[in-house]
């Protein structure tokens, strides 16, 4: 009878069906810094090209599988971000070579200013000539190629799995908005909205070897502006885990941080501390208890039309080009040149939203430069659990609150000139978002924790 209970038990364990009631993952990276000096991406101060590296900057995927065989593909990136034409050209390979829908995709960049030039992106604050945008162009090319081919590796590389979600915590994130950055060291109180949570999916094999870290912040890699390749703080954070867990790959995505820097800052040792600082707080995570997430993945993806303001008349264009000087009056100068072309500035844009469901970790991806009041009023709906990622998929400007919206700012109005669209968001732009975020999650499965009964 003993003999007979062990076969039967060697064939459950054998049984393809039975086998699969659980995940699988991948895991790849690829070196992505340029063989050559190219134009480096965020700051406008910036007078030339690179001068080498400080670590090489890195391009990784995490592939997932359910036990029904769905797949979805985390692509984390140390660079500015995405322009919308090099991010659809990107999905679109990946449709047509794994069947993977944009819903399947996270494109997540780490907003590292330390990075190169992409496309056209920003390209009105850069004073560059065309033999640059040349190369830019060039290594652009390439590096779609090699986010493609990256991906492919990581679902090549599927193998069975155990995942895991927790939440840490950091606090060297500011507010920029409502700090100032130059009396810091005089302030006793740091006021303004932010989000110190450090979400953590672990990935590990049946027997507890770490396979993959995926972790997250919410706040600005600016720490360092130096014409040297590198990750930023969010680039030192991963070094410092690979090491800590030889053979697992640390994968870092952005959350809601564009109203956050990283304060102080300006030094490489900064970026180093801030890096180990982010580390501890995943180490912490990974080593206590975390959430187990069943094997099964559901997402939902839609682009909602965010409308814009009114553009700028010619006559307003050209004043504003007689005016002003750098970055504002190329901007002025070009949509001119548009209006003279006989074009017709858009009046929306369409705006990426995503939601993931991991078992029960809810993610929810926006794109552009998202600031830090979407993800806490995300949280207030969905939980305090919810990972929020911004910066992915396209990042076409800032994507400020009602309330930042209302107080203008960089944030709010000069980004968008930065970013070279022809005005800024209208004020309903938050409500569409949120509205937008909550049907989608619907669409997911994602369920609203139930309101706490108060008892007298």
């Amino acid at each position: 009878m003993r003999i007979l209970l062990l076969s039967v038990l060697a064939l459950i364990t054998l049984t393809p069906a039975f086998a699969q009631k659980t995940w699988k993952a991948g895991v790849a990276r690829v070196a992505i810094t340029p063989a050559e000096q190219l134009w480096m991406a965020g700051f406008a101060s910036r007078t030339q090209a690179s001068e080498g590296k400080l670590h090489d900057i890195w391009a990784k995927a995490l592939a997932l599988e359910d036990a029904d065989g769905k797949q979805a593909v985390l692509i984390t990136t140390d660079l500015l971000g995405f322009p919308k034409a090099m991010s659809d050209n990107i999905r679109a390979q990946l449709l047509s070579k794994y069947k993977l829908s944009k819903g399947q995709i996270i494109l997540n960049s780490s907003h590292t200013h330390s990075g190169p030039v992409l496309g056209s992106a920003l390209s009105d604050i850069y004073p560059f000539g065309q033999p640059e945008q040349q190369k830019i162009d060039k290594y652009s090319e390439w590096l779609t190629n090699q986010i493609v081919t990256l991906a492919g590796n990581a679902l090549k590389s599927l193998q069975p799995a155990v995942l895991e979600s927790g939440n840490g915590v950091a606090r060297f994130q500011v507010n920029r908005r409502n700090n100032n950055a130059a009396t810091l060291d005089r302030l006793t109180e740091i006021t303004g909205p932010g989000d110190a949570a450090v979400p953590v999916l672990k990935v590990s094999d049946p027997k507890g070897k770490l396979l993959a870290i995926a972790f997250g912040y919410a706040c600005h890699p600016t720490v360092l502006d130096l014409n040297k390749f590198s990750g930023d703080y969010p680039g030192y954070a991963q070094i410092e885990l690979e090491k800590l867990y030889p053979g697992t790959t640390a994968l870092f995505f952005q959350g809601a941080g564009a109203d956050q820097n990283p304060l102080p800052r300006h030094t490489v040792p900064l970026a180093i501390q801030y890096g180990k600082t982010l580390a501890a707080s995943v180490e912490r995570v990974i080593s206590e208890n975390m959430k187990p997430l069943d094997a099964k993945i559901s997402t939902a993806y839609t682009e909602v039309n965010l409308s814009l303001t009114t553009a700028p008349t010619k006559d307003q264009l050209s004043a504003m080009a007689d005016k002003t000087t750098g970055y504002q009056q190329k901007w002025a100068k070009r949509m001119v040149e548009r209006i003279n072309k006989g074009e017709k500035f858009p009046t929306s844009y369409p705006f990426p939203l995503q939601v993931w469901k991991l078992g029960e970790q809810a993610i929810m991806t926006m794109g552009g430069e998202l600031v830090v009041d979407y993800a806490i009023n995300l949280k207030k709906i969905f939980g305090q659990n919810i990972f929020v990622m911004g910066y992915s998929n396209d990042v076409m400007n800032y994507i400020p609150s009602a309330t930042i919206l209302r107080e203008g700012g960089y944030e709010g109005e000069t980004a968008a000139i930065v970013y070279g669209l022809p005005a800024t968001w209208a004020s309903d732009v938050e409500i569409e978002i949120l509205n937008g975020m909550v049907q989608l999650a619907k669409q997911a499965g994602v369920v609203k924790p139930e309101s706490r009964v108060i008892k007298n």
